[in-house]
């Protein structure tokens, strides 16, 4: 009996020493770390912190990323760029030999005389404007340049009024001109086919512009007959005075923004004249009357300005601000 007993009260201890194995090992492991490692009373801090980081060094360290967004007057920019680059592709490989063999085959003279005509047929729309702007003299004496021209000018075909004893020069005026002279802004810059450089203001004012004399007048420039042919021949003859503008524009680092600059420039000059002043920003025109018709012996070379207005001051210019 005592040998099953003992044998018995073995295997009891054995089995005790089995279940607290895991323990006695984690307390051997946590008494080892101790010896080893020091307390957290013991460790030292360190006496002297790291030098600081100069403002200026850890500023460049700091790295904004993002789109800067569209120029302020140009919400629309990327697709009025997107439009541009269109219409430069279809004017170089379509409009622009048209426009030179128009240079070349027809003389001077016609092609001046053709772009006083239709001209010419925009005068009463700027009296018009004038009257909107409480200018009774300048109305009249629009009105007068007309009526010279209609005349002694062979349905305008010859300038007569600008010179003397007359000394009635052209203005350029509308709808779009008379918002402006009173204190509309231009709205955003777009640039559509066919239109070219255009605001929400002067599209507006522009449109109503055109519609004026079909619907004032009637026959025939109302008719399809007389309206297609006309636009036709009055669009040709101003692109092939632009071509010497429009191949300047093309050499810059960036044709969109000296094209759009060349606009709003001019745009500014005009409603500044109505005003009586005279833009201190230098401009070369690239609508309507005041840009030169080429074949001018002696006439000054084209100086694009500078868009961002670096240069502006010190860059000739080849035409002057419209006077009031």
């Amino acid at each position: 009996m005592l040998v099953p007993a003992v044998a018995a009260g073995m295997m009891m201890m054995g089995a005790q020493a089995q279940g607290a194995a895991p323990q006695m090992a984690v307390a051997a492991e946590v008494a080892a770390m101790q010896d080893v490692a020091p307390s957290a009373s013991q460790v030292q801090q360190p006496t002297a912190t790291p030098p600081a980081v100069p403002q200026d060094d850890a500023a460049q360290d700091i790295v904004v990323t993002g789109d800067k967004g569209a120029p302020k007057g140009d919400p629309l920019e990327q697709l009025n760029a997107k439009s541009f680059e269109a219409v430069q592709s279809v004017d170089k490989a379509v409009l622009e030999p048209v426009a030179k063999a128009y240079n070349k085959g027809l003389p001077r003279p016609v092609r001046k005389g053709l772009r006083n005509f239709f001209s010419n047929l925009q005068d009463p729309v700027v009296a018009a404007a004038y009257l909107l702007q409480f200018k009774p003299g300048k109305a009249f004496e629009t009105a007068g340049r007309f009526g010279i021209n209609s005349t002694l000018g062979f349905v305008g075909l010859f300038d007569v009024a600008k010179r003397k004893p007359f000394n009635l020069p052209h203005r350029n005026n509308g709808l779009a001109n008379t918002l402006g002279y009173y204190g509309i802004g231009p709205g955003p810059y777009m640039y559509l086919p066919i239109v070219g450089p255009t605001t929400l203001r002067d599209i507006v004012g522009d449109t109503v512009d055109k519609m004026i004399l079909p619907f004032a007048v009637g026959k025939p420039f109302n008719k399809p007959a007389y309206v297609i042919p006309a636009t036709i021949l009055n669009q040709l003859g101003e692109r092939a005075a632009f071509d010497e503008t429009i191949t300047a524009i093309r050499k810059e680092d960036d044709p969109y923004t000296v094209y759009k600059t060349m606009y709003l420039r001019q745009r500014k000059a005009e409603i500044e004249a109505l005003h009586g002043r005279v833009s201190d920003e230098k401009f070369v025109p690239i609508y309507g009357e005041d840009i030169r018709t080429p074949g001018k012996k002696d006439a000054p070379k084209l100086v694009v300005p500078d868009p961002y207005g670096d240069d502006v001051e010190d860059a000739p210019a080849a035409d002057t601000p419209p006077q009031p």
